[in-house]
């Protein structure tokens, strides 16, 4: 593997591509660290201090920002924005039907689908960027540190517009620095940008558990957490390639003299179809709750009840209702991004057929069993690796932040995954062995 490294960086166009890529992610991890005009830089870290280790309903957000959205620098928002358009634009394709058509319009369409993608990632950035800026001037973005309410000094409607207008272009030049890496690096831009941002909150959630722990100094909780994360990437790296391979025999035709079809193929159906959206749309359902009984003013039964089963990770109610939730939309994200009909007409246009079953409609009631048997094993995977962070603190007492989390794990190991074989790829292109003997 490290051979396999050291040829793709002596090939003289895939090194540019590496260094490029490495380039633009030494920029976005400085604009980490920029803050915005208007806050108190002091305030600011005084308070990440106190906060160390319980970021609250902030968290998932803050990892997915490289630790950015609770220093509130230039690029507090992240790439949640963009993720969450990407997530709004696949759903609203499935019901609006002048999506559907464009994305059947091959690459024309698809850059026109990129293009709403983009308009609606400058709103939401508008709109996610002025609930960060009221939260962090009410005090609420530090529950019980005591200068929260001194991050922003200057109240005015200007410095407010100011602070919106930082965030919102942070996020579009996180966007561009995404596309770049796309166009011009390797992989996926976007994924390499979340790969880092996740990345870069590991070593002080590490070192944060090793002053927590009390066994030799810190060492045996540090130690038996790096012991679990790597199963878990072991376990996770075998589920994410396994996959369920349909056998599709298409039928031999003669056009003139010659002959076409005859060959054989398959449809592969992943364990884990739907990825890490289930994940974060559960997290995201049962943080609404939490959030509007946090900024309530009132002491009524609902918010009493609200904050001590739903905001807590290790509450029984908070991690069935997380796993329940989890199940559901593995479910519902398989059925809107998998349409069997779809594919079974466009195996029966082309002449294929699955051995055995009748081509047309018995394909797509055989392809929908098959996708609904292997999806209860993935959602029960999703469920279970997601509850790891709860695990981890209840059994080692450790903060909600758990390095080694379920969402951290899934999209560290899928974009690592995929950019290791697009790298191997080149280098097969070039006659190299790849990463893969």
């Amino acid at each position: 593997m490290l051979t396999a490294f050291a040829r793709a960086f002596k090939t003289p166009d895939l090194r540019k591509k590496l260094l490029f890529t490495l380039g633009i992610i030494v920029v976005y991890r400085v604009g980490t660290h920029i803050p915005i005009p208007g806050v108190s830089y002091t305030a600011v870290q005084e308070c990440v201090k106190e906060a160390s280790g319980n970021q609250g309903l902030f968290g998932m957000i803050n990892m997915f920002s490289g630790g950015a959205l609770l220093q509130v620098t230039v690029f507090a928002l992240g790439i949640m924005p963009y993720i969450t358009a990407s997530i709004i634009l696949q759903l609203l394709t499935v019901v609006i039907p002048r999506l559907e058509a464009l994305k059947k319009e091959g690459q024309a369409g698809t850059a026109k689908i990129t293009q709403y993608t983009r308009y609606l990632t400058v709103a939401l950035a508008i709109l996610q960027g002025t609930g960060l800026v009221a939260t962090a001037r009410s005090g609420a973005l530090f529950n019980g540190c005591q200068v929260a309410g001194q991050i922003v000094p200057d109240r005015s409607i200007f410095t407010t517009i100011t602070m919106v207008i930082c965030m919102t272009a942070g996020t579009a030049v996180v966007m561009w620095l995404g596309e770049l890496i796309t166009d011009r690096g390797i992989g996926n831009g976007m994924s390499i940008l979340m790969f880092i941002s996740i990345a870069a909150t590991f070593p002080s959630a590490l070192w944060a558990i090793k002053k927590q722990g009390t066994l030799a100094g810190g060492w045996i909780e540090f130690g038996t957490v790096i012991l679990v994360g790597l199963v878990m990437v072991g376990l996770v790296v075998f589920v994410e390639q396994a996959q369920r391979r349909i056998p599709v025999q298409y039928a031999k035709r003669m056009i003139g003299r010659r002959s076409y079809g005859g060959t054989s193929t398959y449809i592969p159906l992943k364990v884990n179809q739907a990825g890490v959206i289930p994940v974060i749309f559960a997290s995201s359902l049962l943080y609404i709750p939490a959030l509007v009984a946090q900024f309530s003013g009132s002491r009524s039964g609902w918010k009493t009840w609200v904050e001590q089963n739903l905001t807590k990770g290790d509450h029984p109610i908070y991690i069935v209702s997380y796993f329940l939730l989890i199940v559901f939309f593995a479910f519902f994200y398989v059925a809107i991004s998998f349409n069997p009909e779809e594919v079974a007409d466009n195996m029966k246009k082309y002449g294929g057929f699955i051995p055995g079953i009748r081509a047309g409609r018995p394909t797509a009631e055989y392809l929908s069993y098959v996708l609904n048997r292997i999806t209860w094993p993935g959602s029960l995977y999703l469920g279970l690796i997601a509850l790891v962070p709860t695990m981890a603190l209840v059994g080692f007492g450790a903060s909600q932040n758990f390095p080694f989390g379920g969402t951290s794990i899934l999209i560290i190991v899928g974009v690592g995954l995929e950019t290791v074989k697009q790298i191997e790829s080149q280098l097969q292109q070039r006659n190299y062995e790849g990463f893969l003997r």
